[in-house]
């Protein structure tokens, strides 16, 4: 049944999980005898068989890739008969009565979440493992085990946000390069003026040159306290390389221009044996 074994129980894999479910129903089917000696909360051999074919059912539904209504209707139907018989077969053996929040999850939200996002064969849950570690697991540790009510619970997740918070700092300009535009202040106006015209400048260009007066004017006043100033070099540079190693490009060829390193790159497979 396991071609590469099986190892450990714990560490079994959703591709041998499904093989193992494909089989239990022929496993325990006929594996007991009736309850001759009068076991209290004797589960009948046939409705644990029952259990395990109505799981298999659901759970290949639930693999499908695309819903319907309908789909999502019988879907349903079929999920609420396993639970049924599922719950009347192991609540006694719960300490929590099966009172779980996947299995309620399960039972009650997930044909809603399908209809609103697509086929769960598709979802990911590194988001809700890492909130749940985050906002769950780890205050749940910081608490006495004992008093865990939802106040001590949310004073304990304020104090791991806290923890996690850095003071950010902003982030500093290491270098420029790349010379564009180099003018004087006392003649900016008649230099972006001509600017303007140049069939090499682009939208956003203009647009930079439109406003870089007043916009330079605030800064003085502003942030630097410059309420008068003379004479004054403006420089403007295409790249800007930023303490974190991140590079700002103002150039042209760079606007609106995808960047490679994102871009994956599917090979045709008659080409394969080229490389």
């Amino acid at each position: 049944m396991f071609t590469n074994r099986l190892q450990s129980i714990s560490r079994i894999t959703a591709k041998e999980y499904r093989i193992l479910m494909k089989v239990m129903v022929f496993v325990v089917d006929n594996l007991y005898e009736e309850n001759k000696n009068n076991v209290e909360d004797f589960v009948e051999n046939r409705k644990l068989s029952e259990v395990y074919a109505k799981w298999n059912k659901m759970y290949m539904m639930s693999r499908s890739e695309i819903f319907t209504e309908s789909d999502l209707e019988n879907f349903q139907k079929d999920t609420f008969k396993w639970a049924k018989l599922f719950v009347e077969i192991f609540k006694l053996h719960s300490s929590s009565n099966l009172k779980f929040p996947k299995f309620h999850l399960w039972i009650y939200h997930i044909f809603e979440s399908i209809r609103q996002f697509g086929a769960i064969n598709g979802y990911t849950t590194e988001t809700y493992e890492s909130l749940h570690k985050d906002f769950v697991k780890i205050p749940y540790r910081m608490s006495n085990k004992k008093k865990c009510g939802r106040l001590n619970n949310e004073n304990n997740i304020i104090n791991v946000i806290n923890k996690k918070q850095k003071k950010k700092k902003p982030t500093k300009l290491l270098n420029f390069s790349s010379k564009l535009f180099e003018t004087k202040i006392t003649e900016a106006y008649i230099y972006f003026c001509e600017k303007i015209n140049d069939p090499n400048i682009n939208d956003n260009m203009i647009k930079g040159f439109d406003q870089f007066l007043e916009c330079f004017d605030d800064f003085l006043e502003n942030i630097l306290e410059i309420k008068d100033i003379k004479e004054c070099d403006i420089i403007i540079y295409g790249t800007a390389t930023l303490e974190n190693g991140s590079i700002i490009r103002a150039k042209n060829k760079f606007h609106a221009k995808p960047w490679f390193s994102n871009v994956a790159i599917s090979m045709d497979s008659n080409e394969s044996s080229d490389y």
